[in-house]
């Protein structure tokens, strides 16, 4: 039995100190049910990781599928290539807080059994399965059991591609048409309950192609790139991408993909969502003057002591440390603790007023008490 307070992530509906005023207007889409999950443009974007254990060590999936949800994750992807995978994934997914999603490759089989497994949604890639009666029988199935689909078209899987001579604008438009080819397929079976994703390692070509995907179809999205490296090389090219879609309106759930800890990946995510103001901040936001010739106290010293207090706290708590009073003051305004750094001092800021002046040396123990004061609810000082 799943969860369903834990479908939506905590931050959603948790209490927090800011609130952004203005939400992005969102393309409009049908809605998708996955499980108890409700997916599209009525709905807030889900993150979604991949679990990076092998699935028929059964304990060690759960575990992290348990941990991606408590960072934030509403839904999971596991990989099932064998069916020792998809017997695992039935074990798994009695267990899950959330919505699990059977990622298939190559064999129909495997995505019949996920589905009789207990897997809210599958991820077919056209580019690999293209018998149509093993796609009906993966609908018919899917049907049966109440699940969703997601049509994935990943750039490296289409056979057109495989040569050097295919320009860029003709590599959106068969990724394009494999979609569409795909989706008509489903819509003549009568079968609605899909999501839409097109991927590529290049940052432009995942732009491009979703933008034409979601000019096409009315369908919830899926974004991400295929693979971006590392997680100190994927930051950029993730930002970039889902980000730029996103505040054209497009995207429904989004996946940082990395190599790494799948973890970062949801934080990635939702400190992308959180950005263009798509998600409550979860955890304390920390704003820092870029510093320059008018200051007079190390800014960044005090910024990075002020970076390891707020690691140990779990709410969306805006702090600011400015270095001078030409931008201080404007910044302690759309702060909820700030201090601006002078000469031997400091002014301690609540709420975007002054309450305090504080020796230099005092600084550091001074932001400290007003944010504990703040986040535990206490009476603050000044």
């Amino acid at each position: 039995m799943l969860n369903t307070a834990a479908i939506i992530p905590a931050f959603w509906y948790k209490g927090a100190l800011r609130v952004t005023e203005k939400m992005l207007e969102r393309r409009k889409t049908k809605t998708v049910t996955i499980g108890p999950l409700r997916l599209g443009s009525g709905y807030p974007i889900a993150v979604q990781s991949m679990t990076k254990v092998h699935t028929t060590d059964v304990q060690a999936c759960v575990h992290q599928v348990k941990q991606l949800a408590s960072a934030g994750c509403a839904l999971v992807r596991i990989a099932v290539p064998t069916q020792a995978d998809t017997k695992a994934f039935a074990k798994i997914a009695e267990k899950s807080p959330i919505p699990l999603v059977a990622d298939i490759h190559f064999s129909p089989q495997r995505a019949i059994e996920a589905l009789e497994a207990g897997a809210a949604k599958i991820r077919l890639n056209p580019g690999n399965i293209k018998d149509p009666l093993d796609i009906r029988r993966i609908i018919d199935c899917a049907k049966q059991h109440s699940a969703a689909i997601r049509i994935g078209v990943n750039e490296a899987s289409i056979r057109d591609l495989k040569t050097s001579d295919v320009q860029q604008d003709q590599r959106v438009a068969l990724m394009l048409s494999e979609m569409q080819s795909y989706v008509h397929f489903f819509e003549k079976a009568g079968f609605d309950n899909i999501v839409l994703s097109a991927k590529s390692a290049d940052t432009v070509r995942t732009i491009e192609v979703n933008r034409a995907i979601a000019g096409a179809f009315e369908y919830p999205i899926h974004i991400g790139l295929t693979h971006a490296g590392l997680v100190e090389d994927a930051r950029t090219p993730s930002a970039v991408a889902i980000g730029a879609l996103l505040a054209e309106g497009i995207g429904d759930t989004i996946r940082v993909s990395i190599a790494g800890d799948p973890v970062q990946e949801a934080q990635l995510g939702l400190e992308i969502l959180g950005s263009l103001g798509l998600a409550e901040k979860h955890g304390p936001e920390l704003v820092v003057c870029p510093t320059c010739g008018r200051c007079e106290v190390d800014v960044v010293g005090l910024a990075r002591k002020v970076r390891t207090l707020l690691r140990t706290l779990d709410v969306p708590v805006r702090v600011a440390v400015m270095g001078c009073i030409v931008n201080g003051p404007g910044e302690a305004a759309d702060a909820d603790v700030a201090v601006c750094a002078a000469k031997g001092k400091g002014f301690l800021y609540r709420g975007g007023q002054r309450i305090a002046t504080v020796p230099q040396g005092d600084l550091l123990n001074a932001l400290q008490q007003e944010i504990s004061h703040i986040t535990s609810g206490a009476q603050p000082i000044g």
